[in-house]
């Protein structure tokens, strides 16, 4: 059987991600299964909130990751693929200097995207199909440098909104206190609107607070159960989350103000759950693609 495999590069604040996904001639893309992933904990955003700009050593970094990525692809033989960078390139002063730089020397295209694309492209993940579910969700994506909050009711998008409020920018110190402020007053004005909403968590922290919590599979996370294990956490030095609770070193100081970012959401909206189907913009993208090509072929047929 033919395979149809697709690409997701997410450079993020905290992490650079590859993901491919495929399936055979024949399926949709409803049927795309998981086929590679890597995450690498380059942590762009270090720089950014403190200096503004990206350095010099880790754009070379950047640069051999996505290099390796692309002969990755070609391993795989990708047939299809987009790259996103997010909040960390939108603010670095040589941001567009940066992926213009990695473009020419590896032949990627780089997309500095903003976060109303970035709320679309997680929401195009389907989550919402996943829950198999009507009703009005809050969709938060908690990243290094911003939060992406859409509001999907009867499984459509209404709306979205992108708010500089991120793990990498709070452990830095770098989050003005109008932005939080704003991004309440936005939730307050939702919670007026649609009253009962539920909150669908996206994100490699949210999925670790679930497994963490012991909450069993299928089940939605309470904020009851989240409180608890960040409080948990927030009682244990980061060395011993890493030694004793096995997380990564780059994720042992983050999932903290991550979980907190979500508990001041789930407040906000007078909200007792968060649905956690463990997808995020990488998958949005890899089902976009899918689906563009399979729409495609079939006009051409």
């Amino acid at each position: 059987m033919d395979k149809l495999n697709f690409a997701a590069i997410d450079i993020g604040s905290n992490a650079v991600r590859l993901l491919i996904k495929g399936i055979v001639a024949g399926e949709t893309e409803q049927d795309l299964r998981k086929v590679f992933i890597v995450r690498v904990p380059l942590r762009l955003g270090q720089d950014v909130f403190t200096r503004g700009r990206v350095s010099n050593e880790k754009t070379e970094k950047l640069l051999r990751l996505v290099g390796a990525f692309n002969q990755l692809m070609q391993v795989y033989n990708v047939i299809s693929y987009r790259a996103c960078a997010t909040s960390a390139m939108r603010d670095a002063s040589n941001g567009a200097e940066i992926v213009r730089y990695i473009s020419e020397m590896t032949g990627i295209y780089i997309e500095i995207i903003d976060g109303k694309e970035e709320a679309r492209i997680v929401y195009d993940s389907h989550s919402v199909d996943i829950l198999d579910s009507d009703g009005n969700f809050a969709y938060v994506d908690v990243g290094g440098g911003s939060t992406e909050i859409s509001v999907i009711s009867d499984r459509s998008l209404i709306d979205s909104h992108s708010y500089n409020i991120g793990t990498v920018r709070i452990l830095n110190n770098r989050v003005d206190n109008s932005e939080l402020q704003r991004m309440y007053k936005d939730l307050s004005a939702l919670y007026r609107q649609y009253g009962n909403m539920e909150i669908i968590g996206s994100g490699g922290n949210i999925n670790k607070l679930y497994h963490l919590s012991g909450t069993p599979g299928g089940e939605p996370l309470t904020v009851r159960s989240l409180t608890s294990v960040v409080n948990r956490l927030r009682s244990i030095p980061v060395k011993k989350r890493i030694d004793d609770l096995g997380l990564k070193p780059d994720r042992a100081d983050v999932i903290v103000p991550a979980g907190e970012i979500y508990m001041q959401v789930a407040s906000h909206l007078g909200v007792e759950n968060i649905w956690v189907p463990t997808i995020g913009i990488v998958d949005g993208i890899t089902y976009t693609l899918c689906a563009g090509y399979i729409r495609d072929h079939k006009c051409e047929n």
